[in-house]
């Protein structure tokens, strides 16, 4: 029996569904129940009524599942696939932040630990930031974290003051490395070619007047599905490729740089898939008191 298979009996033995992220290796996206960035995958993970849901992504990505379906079991099918970003800042950090700010509004990208989200007001996902920050009144001061460049671009798109809305000093060290002198050279090697971007590439902000669209990764999905282009630029993770190709095998889509590639979102493989419904490892648990304090950021995240 294939791995694929034996994958499909087990879903169905133990009532479960797998959820991947865009940026999964192919293999894993071909066999998944759905597919899709963060935002959609939190709520389909609310939708399901499977019992217990196997994430392949990385931890504050299950995490977040278990925040939202408490009575659930939730499955990593790698421990080790964690995340630079929600490395880069700890709870005590923003605890410490906030009382530099006391009264400051705190969002927090999803790419953050359940304690991280646990002392946030809300939680967002780069295909939301900019209606999140929008909400929030001009008058309130922002604490948002952690990354800086995702950040920067929402201050830009909102209009909000540097002084009043404050970035943690972290990036994510796969997009932090598309700077505007990648976007640049490849511009200038693929001059035709339209170029989509994710809003955490290094110095966005100053990118933008080089990038056609600014998107989501679920965003690139929806704009490789209806695009006539016969090429692409992609500036992101090189793991959503494999998706837009599928969608569209018409066009050409071409990554501004191949060397992104994340090391966390490519620990996963089917064996992993397979051992995690098979020896019902390895178990996403909160703590109860963290994920009480967390769900109402989360659920603010998937409401916007």
């Amino acid at each position: 029996m294939s791995l694929e298979a034996e994958i499909r009996r087990l879903k169905d033995e133990r009532d479960a569904v797998l959820l991947a992220h865009n940026y999964q290796i192919p293999e894993i996206q071909d066999i998944a129940d759905d597919v899709g960035d963060s935002l959609y995958l939190s709520r389909q993970a609310m939708r399901t009524d499977r019992k217990v849901i196997v994430f392949a992504g990385v931890r504050f990505m299950a995490e977040t599942a278990k925040i939202l379906n408490p009575t659930k079991t939730v499955l990593l099918p790698d421990p080790t696939a964690g995340c630079s970003l929600a490395d880069a800042i700890t709870a005590d950090q923003l605890r410490s932040w906030k009382a530099e700010h006391p009264g400051a509004v705190v969002v927090s990208y999803v790419n953050t630990s359940a304690e991280v989200k646990a002392e946030s007001d809300y939680c967002c996902t780069s295909s939301n930031a900019v209606r999140v920050v929008s909400s929030i009144p001009a008058d309130r001061e922002i604490l948002f974290l952690p990354d800086m460049f995702l950040g920067e671009y929402v201050r830009q798109q909102t209009g909000r003051a540097p002084h009043s809305m404050h970035l943690w000093p972290a990036d994510c060290h796969v997009h932090g490395r598309l700077r505007p002198e990648t976007i640049a050279r490849a511009r200038a090697e693929h001059p035709q070619a339209p170029l989509i971007a994710h809003p955490e590439c290094g110095c966005m902000s100053k990118a933008l007047p080089d990038v056609d669209r600014v998107l989501s990764t679920d965003g690139m999905i929806r704009f490789a599905k209806e695009t006539k282009a016969p090429e692409v630029l992609v500036a992101t993770e090189t793991g959503i490729l494999h998706r837009m190709r599928r969608l569209n095998p018409t066009t050409r889509f071409t990554p501004l740089d191949a060397g992104a590639i994340c090391p966390y979102m490519k620990a996963t493989d089917l064996t992993d898939v397979r051992d995690a419904l098979q020896l019902n490892r390895f178990v996403i648990d909160v703590r109860p008191d963290v994920a009480e304090r967390a769900r109402r950021a989360l659920e603010r995240m998937v409401a916007s």
